[in-house]
Formats: structure tokens, sequence, C-alpha cells
């Protein structure tokens, strides 16, 4: 295949900076983790007009990024010869730290991050979050996102401050729902790595799966045990987005792999026996769609 050239954005963020600097800007290529020499920016043409071209930088190029997740993202699983972060560490020179295990759900994922500290500290740039699709076909209930109750509060508007009783809300923090398990999860995350970016992607469109007869997985269009469709795992993920000030990427929307769809096969393992884990041209597919994704996130703060 064909290399990509690197696509990439600067800011200029100076104070007073007037509307031709941030038109023109002159950026400086990243330091490169892997030593000199390693280019990660090219001349490429300008997103502003003809004649005002230059260096563009992508805002993840040269960074550290760990990957949590399962099979899809597990480097042992031969689905696909390059994964979707190899496609972005060829492209952006990203070093990737991957931590997804084959089979694991998101009750795994404060193991993972525990792991990634224990062996890099605080070295990490950011952290890309891709699991779920196993909970689903494991049936693990929904849940809820809080418990409520009545506790009071100091408040005051306009007048001197009293104790008032409002209705509360807690976190539910368990491993015997999917919301717990998330909350959990982006609990340990933001307490351990308060100043890294963490991006959420939602699980994509699987088919059915069945390698052998002790391990058969329906196409998405049946419920799972709980009777729920796969569709409440995705929308649960983008909630948490918001409950937990993380941005998601909805891979299950963008990357555009169907499997439900015979033209659509042939971007996972085996049309017959594997609609579940993209190919090669399936993870192409993905990692482009993070490629341009992630221009409008910063990596570092």
């Amino acid at each position: 295949m064909k290399k990509f050239f690197v696509i990439a954005i600067t800011l200029l963020l100076a104070t007073g900076a007037t509307a031709q600097e941030v038109a023109s800007p002159k950026a400086s290529p990243l330091p490169s983790p892997k030593g000199e020499g390693v280019p990660l920016a090219v001349a490429a043409p300008s997103p502003f007009g003809e004649g005002r071209g230059g260096a563009l930088i992508h805002p993840w190029a040269g960074r550290r990024v760990a990957y949590l997740g399962d099979s899809i993202t597990d480097p042992r699983v031969k689905a696909a010869k390059k994964k979707y972060w190899e496609w972005l560490q060829e492209w952006l020179g990203i070093t990737p730290w991957v931590y997804a295990i084959s089979g694991r759900q998101w009750n795994d994922i404060p193991r993972q991050a525990r792991q990634l500290h224990e062996e890099h500290g605080d070295s990490v740039d950011a952290i890309l979050i891709f699991v779920g699709t196993n909970d689903f076909n494991d049936s693990v209930p929904i849940g809820e996102w809080f418990t409520f109750d009545e506790q009071e509060t100091w408040a005051a508007r306009g007048q001197a401050k009293t104790l008032q009783t409002r209705r509360h809300r807690t976190p539910i923090m368990t491993d015997d729902t999917y919301r717990g398990r998330i909350n959990k999860a982006l609990s340990t995350l933001k307490a351990l790595y308060p100043t890294k970016q963490i991006v959420l992607l939602t699980p994509i469109h699987r088919g059915y799966f069945g390698p052998n007869d002790k391990n058969v997985q329906p196409t998405e269009d049946f419920a799972n045990k709980c009777g729920e469709f796969v569709d409440a795992y995705v929308e649960s993920v983008k909630q948490a987005g918001n409950i937990w000030a993380v941005p998601v990427i909805d891979w299950n929307a963008s990357c555009g792999l169907y499997p439900l769809l015979d033209e659509h096969k042939q971007y996972f393992a085996n049309p017959a026996t594997d609609q579940l884990h993209p190919n090669d041209k399936g993870h192409v597919r993905m990692a482009l769609t993070l490629l341009y994704q992630l221009l409008t996130l910063p990596c570092v703060f």
C-alpha cells in the first residue's frame, strides 16, 4: 500500500495574532521518540489556500500513546497483519504501548491502566480505550450510572448561605453492570492520569463469529441474553464521555464498517466464520478515521 503522507495542523494561540499570522503558520517538526532523522512533518497543501502552504504538524505526531482494550487491538490476534495503531505508528511516528487482551471487557480496564502506570509512570502522552463488544456478548446488564439520595449542602443566591436539602447523586462503582464498570474504569484512569488525554472509542458493528462449536456469537441484529442490542452498549460509551469529561470518537458510526451486509464482509477476517475482527482493509479504514478525528483533539496539555 502506498505510504500516506502525514496530515497535520498547527494551531497558533498567540495573544493579539493577526488573521494573516494565523493563516500562515510556521511549524517546527516535533521531536521523534526514535531519534533524529525520522521526519514527522512534511510539506503539504495549505488548508488556507494556494500560496499559504507550509509544514503541517499533526498534534499526535511523535507521541507516546497507550491502547487499552480487547482482541481487535491485541497484537497477538492475527486477523490483520497490521492493526490500526500500527498504521498510526507508521504515519505519525507514534510510539504505541498496547495493553489490550483478547476477550477482555470493561472490568479489565482498571487492571490494564494500573499495569501501564507501573511500567511507564507518567511518561505516556495519551490513552485510547476501545472495548465493550465482549460485555455485550457476555450479556453484562447495562445498569445505571448513579444512585440518588437526599443530602444537605450549603447554598446561597443573593442571600446568606444556608443549609439546603437537595437531591444528590453518586456514581455506581461495580463490576456487575456495564455502566458500573465504565464508572470504575474512568474513575481509575482520571485519578492515575489527571493531566493526560483519555479518548473513548465506541464498539464497532459486529457480524457473525463462530470459530468453533463452543464459541458462537450471533450477528448484532440479535439481542443478547439480557434482551439488549449492541446499540445500548455503544450509546453508554457516548454518555460516559459527558459524565467523565472525556472525548469520544464514535467509531461505530464514523469508520463505516458494517458486516451485516455481504458487501462489507471484505473488511473482516473471514466472510464465513469471523465478521467480528477487521482484516487489513478494515484496520486501514479504522486507522484513517482516527488519523483525521484525532486532528480535533490535543494529545498533550
